[in-house]
Parts: C-alpha cells; structure tokens; sequence
C-alpha cells in the first residue's frame, strides 16, 4: 500500500507512505531497468519490484535483479516531511496489483506461519531507512489503503524517524527494537526501529504482527494483505539494494 497514502505533518517523519502501484508490465530479467514513477515487474514467479516514487516528481530508477533490485538513479531531495518514494519488493496485493500465485490476502486467524528473509546493501552518504511494510485490514482489501502498517526498521540514516512518537521498547525474535506508534492521516503505523542496523535477517513475520495485535485494534479476524521491504529514501539513495528477498505465508 505504498502508493503512500495520506503524510504526516511532522517534519523528518518517515510516513510508512507509498503511492499506488499502476499494472504489472512482463517478468523481469535480470538487469531491467525501471524509471516509470509507478513501474513494477514480476521475479523469481512470485515476486513483485515496484519503483513507487510517489512523494517526488524527480527522476528515480531501479535495477532490476533476478532476486532483487539496486536503486540505479535518485534525483529528488528533501530536508524533511514524508520521503521521496519507496522501491521495494512484495508478496501480496499492492493497490489491486497482486503479485504471481499469492495467497494473500488471508485472515491472520488462518496464519501459521510467515517466513521471510532479507539480505540490503547500504551506501553512505544518503539519507534513508531500510524496511519492511506490512499492511492489515478488517476486509480482504486488494487495492486502496489498508487500515494498519506495521514497519520494521532495519536501518536508518540522519534525522528522520517513524510516524507517531515513540512509545517503548520490546524484544521480538531475540533482538530489541525501539516502538513507535502514530496515524499518518491516513492509516494507523506502528513501526519496530532497529537499535543497530541489520544487513540481512531471517525471521518470521507473524512475530511482529502478533505483537501488533496485542498493542492495537487489530485482532485475529484482520487480514494480511502485503509483505514489502525496501528503502524509504529522503535524499540521494544510489547504490541501495535489496540483494535477495523471500517470504511465503503458511
């Protein structure tokens, strides 16, 4: 549900926004570059890599991998507010783009498990945060926006910070993580901040979304709609790149 949605009003606010996602064009190989504002691609069958540069009318593009994709060109800047864009990659429903064979959406009632593993690649010199979006809602929704975000923060740079304020701390798949709650305008966001970066992680997903359940209005007949992860990029973001992605939803 990046396509993001409605922006915070405070300044340097990461809002776990995006914007919506237009038609899936043909299964990427590797190295296909994409700088449509809303492009996006198919891999591995089941994967789908979005360009999603909704908060900026700057030029951004990204290469696409057979397992990942590499922020290519980011023109746009900002010193605070919402971030530029947010490319990433998913398993799910997107803004009624669903991505190759999913089973999602699907009730968390229903949910056993949801694995899912991630290698990045970090750059200096920018200003971003890497992470994780997963979006839940009361309905089976496949397009508009989705009533709860849940982001897991793997790293961040400068002085931005998640939408809301920060409310604790709690330990999930035996790391800690900084919790931050809030409502964008559009959508409840709680996000779990790292408080040292991850370069790459196995967990399960379903950690995190229980916790969110015990937190928030969220109970067990919502759905989980997507699992995203990729960068939320304020200014420059060149040579950022998710290496390898995978997530599957027992």
């Amino acid at each position: 549900m990046k396509l993001k949605h409605a922006l915070s009003a405070v300044a340097l606010i990461a809002a776990g926004l995006v914007a919506p996602a237009v038609g899936a064009a043909p299964a990427a190989h590797a190295d296909t570059l994409i700088c449509d504002q809303y492009g996006s691609t198919t891999i591995g069958g089941r994967y789908v890599v979005m360009n999603n540069r909704w908060g900026s009318s700057a030029q951004q593009c990204i290469n696409v991998t057979s397992s990942g994709f590499r922020i290519q060109t980011q023109q746009g800047s900002t010193s605070g507010g919402a971030p530029l864009s947010y490319p990433a990659i998913y398993v799910g429903c997107h803004y009624g783009n669903c991505s190759p064979g999913t089973n999602l959406p699907r009730q968390l009632s229903q949910i056993g498990s949801a694995p899912s593993s991630i290698s990045y690649t970090y750059v200096g010199g920018s200003v971003f945060d890497a992470s994780y979006d997963i979006w839940m809602d009361p309905t089976a929704k496949r397009t508009g926006v989705n009533q709860m975000e849940l982001m897991i923060w793997f790293n961040h740079t400068g002085n931005v910070q998640p939408v809301g304020g920060r409310v604790g701390t709690t330990s999930i798949g035996g790391r800690t993580w900084d919790v931050w709650q809030g409502n964008n305008g559009g959508n409840d966001v709680l996000s779990y901040v790292a408080q040292s970066p991850i370069a790459g992680w196995s967990f399960n997903v379903m950690d995190f979304v229980n916790d969110v359940d015990a937190r928030t209005r969220v109970d067990r007949s919502w759905y989980l709609t997507s699992i995203q992860a990729g960068f939320e990029p304020w200014s420059g973001g060149v040579g950022l790149a998710v290496n390898s992605f995978s997530a599957s939803v027992n």
